[in-house]
């Protein structure tokens, strides 16, 4: 139990010190990312008026069909591209990519390197 409190601590100090540094405006909103173990999602978030801008989800039922398991690189990747078009349509051709706790590597690093070069600038 103490390892898991440990670890609890660790992710909310890396939360906590990657958050400080973003804050997203309209003009260069935050892309929030949330990873579990079934889904991957992410959102557009403008943090002056503290509204979502865009989202994406493997639970969208439009994204549903073409991805198969929502826990993998695959599927952060569609993710990726499919915020990316979302944000072109809303007129964000640049963001600030909030990671949270999660390391940059596997999913997220899949995610904003679909979401480069779908032609999102982060």
């Amino acid at each position: 139990m103490d390892k898991n409190k440990q670890l609890q601590k660790k992710r909310l100090r890396r939360r906590n010190h990657v958050r400080n540094r973003l804050r997203g405006d309209n003009t260069l909103p935050r892309l929030s990312v949330h990873r579990s173990l079934k889904h991957f999602s992410c959102q557009l978030i403008d943090d002056t008026s503290g509204k979502t801008l865009a989202s994406a989800s493997t639970r969208d039922k439009a994204l549903r069909e073409s991805i198969k398991v929502g826990g993998n690189c695959d599927a952060a990747a569609e993710i990726g591209k499919a915020i990316a078009e979302k944000a072109s349509a809303a007129g964000i051709s640049e963001v600030k990519l909030d990671r949270g706790h999660n390391r940059y590597h596997g999913r997220v690093k899949a995610f904003a390197d679909a979401a480069r070069e779908s032609g999102l600038k982060l």
